[in-house]
């Protein structure tokens, strides 16, 4: 489904936008007319309020919207609204709980809500099919064909979404979203710019990404892979057949399996790798093949705009910048 008709860097920029001003979980994205020639960059502030059921925060959801909070959201149709989204995001060691308290909407008459497991922007999703436990299929939920059998939806990773179509002013619905602590974090997509993380996986047959939509400095600091800690150092070219390695992906999209390689990193090691990546999605991606303890720990921060011109004939920034 196409949400907006504008070019995947307009819509990655718009997610910018709204992750750029969502300190401390505390603000979120608002807007009034939705086309596709706006902005879609209205900006509101509220405090943030416990979910506690007295102090439960609350607010009317927009057609196109991020929320970063917990509370409770009503969408109200006061004309039809056929394209809309809602963009979930949490903590990176959080995971996402969809509650429907009231549904008033025409399933007959072609209204739905379906909510997916991960974000789609023009068609590329993540996590990708090949990140993400569940195939494609079952990560769309739609509540005309489960109705009151499903009532909540969980989310295999920080970040969920919702499709809705109503076409009859004054229907709508109500949803109630939580956060829920995620002990095996896996894919992630980061709120912020900036910040400090590590992937781990204990002996788990699966790939694991981390995505920052945002031109960043990436420093990794350690990186062990079981299986070659006490090997000898072996070539790039034989990461992938390894079974077990990282690989550093950019590009401007959000599906990590289109994003083009920067680098591949099968040998273990301590003590800071420095790069720059110019490109609007920058992926921390592990492949593991269950066998080992894997681990990688990296930090990162937003280019500047002076780093960003410096970058502008390096190979990263070719194919970052040409489509």
């Amino acid at each position: 489904m196409r949400v907006m008709e504008r070019t995947f860097r307009e819509q990655l920029f718009f997610l910018v936008l709204c992750l750029s001003v969502l300190k401390g979980d505390s603000r979120y994205i608002e807007n009034n007319e939705i086309s596709k020639d706006d902005l879609y960059s209205f900006f509101n502030t509220e405090p943030k309020r416990e979910i506690a059921e007295e102090l439960m925060y609350r607010r009317p959801l927009r057609c196109l919207d991020m929320v970063a909070v917990e509370g409770q959201f009503t969408f109200t149709a006061e004309r039809p609204q056929l394209s809309c989204a809602a963009f979930f995001i949490a903590e990176p060691n959080e995971v996402i709980s969809v509650d429907y308290d009231s549904v008033d909407i025409d399933c007959r008459g072609g209204d739905f809500i379906t909510v997916f497991d991960g974000w789609v922007m023009k068609g590329e999703k993540f996590p990708s099919s090949q990140d993400h436990p569940l195939p494609v299929y079952e990560r769309y939920v739609d509540y005309c064909d489960s109705g009151s059998l499903r009532r909540s939806v969980l989310s295999s990773q920080n970040v969920a979404m919702i499709f809705f179509r109503i076409h009859n002013p004054g229907s709508g619905f109500t949803l109630t979203i939580r956060k829920v602590i995620n002990p095996f974090p896996c894919n992630v997509i980061s709120q912020s710019p900036e910040g400090s993380y590590s992937v781990v996986i204990p002996q788990q047959h699966r790939n694991c990404s981390f995505s920052i939509i945002y031109p960043v400095a990436i420093d990794i600091s350690e990186f062990s892979l079981g299986h070659h800690n006490n090997l000898p150092k072996r070539s790039m070219m034989g990461c992938a057949d390894s079974g077990d390695f990282v690989q550093l992906l950019g590009g401007n999209g959000i599906d990590t399996s289109k994003l083009l390689p920067i680098t591949d990193l099968c040998i273990s090691f301590t003590g800071p790798t420095h790069m720059k990546i110019g490109c609007d999605n920058t992926v921390v991606r592990m492949v593991s093949s269950g066998r080992f303890v894997n681990r990688v720990s990296f930090s990162y921060r937003l280019l500047d705009s002076q780093e960003l011109q410096t970058i502008k004939l390096n190979n990263v920034e070719d194919f970052c910048f040409s489509n």
